[in-house]
């Protein structure tokens, strides 16, 4: 037995070095660049925003995705009055604005649920949970009118709203995840693992990184990061012997090998990951830089090559911020398309949604406690 503690005392010696790097690098902000300040920023400018609707009817995914990124920005920072102004925000739904509400039946509407439940956590208040869970629910109960090819999938096990396109695996695990942690019931979580798996196999490339869609072979910025912040996420609720969270972690960390070398000079991602012509894109940079916080603090990356990598990128992210508090240089909604210049071309749109999103999930990452 004393031959085996020396050897242990070193691990843990490293483990302990590794975690005070990760502090140090991924705290110490310069003033103006640190989260509590950025988030706020962002986060109260949401407040003010007018609704992101589909062709001016429903509420956009890109909203609830922002929606929760102050959430999760208000409870680190237990800022009881902005928690305050996001519910209140959130009030009309029930009433007024009844007729926003995404219908069931589409899985950008479906991920609706996953902010009405994270409301229910904070405020334990049963009209979230249950407008939540039926979001939740309806993603895997079948209509009478699905398709032949919906009700293939569900026969399978997967949810009816299975289209392998690439912003699905966080789309559809990210409403399950949070219906697992309101009720408890492991059937989510397997939902979640179970497609999770699926769409690696499908759509992941021996590099790590993902093509827009099978039939699209570019590596586009946003498209993977939606991988990039869907994984990590999901990986925190696992328990080490689910089946599947070998199969996600390989994923995982073979996309984050991936990413660390792609990442440029200036700590930005390009539009086109692996096309250095292309101009450095906001929102995949977050969603990239989220997924290297989060796994420096839970332990999976290592902290001395990823921790710097994470701080390079988030101060690099935070001078497109405009004096409005807008996230710029963002790629608007991007459809698939095999077409390289296409994508070069997208517009660019500042304030857009899906970029203010992953600036407030990096605040609420940087501001969490390592937990290994």
């Amino acid at each position: 037995m004393k031959y085996l503690k020396k050897p242990f005392l070193l691990l843990l010696t490293v483990c302990s070095f590794q975690i005070l790097l990760a502090q140090n690098v991924l705290t110490n902000f310069p003033k103006g660049s640190t989260p509590t300040e950025v988030g706020k920023r962002l986060a109260y400018h949401f407040i003010d925003g007018r609704h992101e609707l589909y062709a001016g009817r429903f509420i956009h995914y890109a909203e609830v995705c922002t929606w929760n990124g102050a959430l999760d920005y208000a409870v680190k920072t237990n800022d009881q009055k902005l928690i305050k102004l996001l519910q209140e925000k959130f009030e009309p739904f029930f009433t007024t604005e009844r007729v926003l509400l995404p219908p069931m039946n589409h899985v950008d509407y479906n991920m609706f649920g996953s902010l009405a439940l994270k409301l229910y956590q904070i405020t334990k208040e049963e009209r979230y949970k249950t407008l939540g869970l039926a979001y939740a629910d309806s993603q895997w109960n079948v209509p009478t009118n699905a398709k032949a090819e919906e009700k293939a999938w569900a026969d399978k096990g997967y949810s009816w709203q299975t289209r392998l396109w690439i912003d699905d695996m966080y789309m559809i695990t990210v409403v399950q995840s949070e219906a697992y942690k309101v009720t408890g019931d492991r059937k989510y979580l397997d939902r979640a693992a179970k497609e999770m798996v699926l769409y690696l196999n499908e759509l992941q490339r021996p590099n790590g990184l993902f093509y827009h869609a099978p039939d699209v072979p570019y590596y586009w910025a946003r498209g993977a990061g939606w991988m990039a912040v869907g994984m990590p996420n999901l990986l925190r609720l696992l328990p080490l012997d689910h089946p599947d969270r070998s199969r996600i972690m390989e994923g995982y960390l073979t996309m984050m090998k991936s990413l660390k070398n792609y990442q440029g000079e200036s700590g930005m991602w390009n539009q086109l990951i692996d096309e250095p012509d292309f101009w450095p894109e906001t929102s995949g940079t977050g969603m990239f830089a989220y997924a290297f916080i989060v796994g420096v603090k839970e332990g999976w990356l290592d902290a001395a090559s990823y921790a710097p990598a994470a701080r390079k990128a988030w101060l690099a992210m935070v001078p497109y911020i405009d004096q409005r508090n807008n996230v710029t240089e963002v790629c608007i909604g991007t459809g698939k398309k095999n077409d390289k210049q296409y994508y070069h071309d997208r517009p660019r749109n500042a304030g857009d949604l899906h970029g203010q999103a992953p600036y407030l999930w990096c605040a609420a990452a940087l501001l969490e406690k390592g937990t290994k």
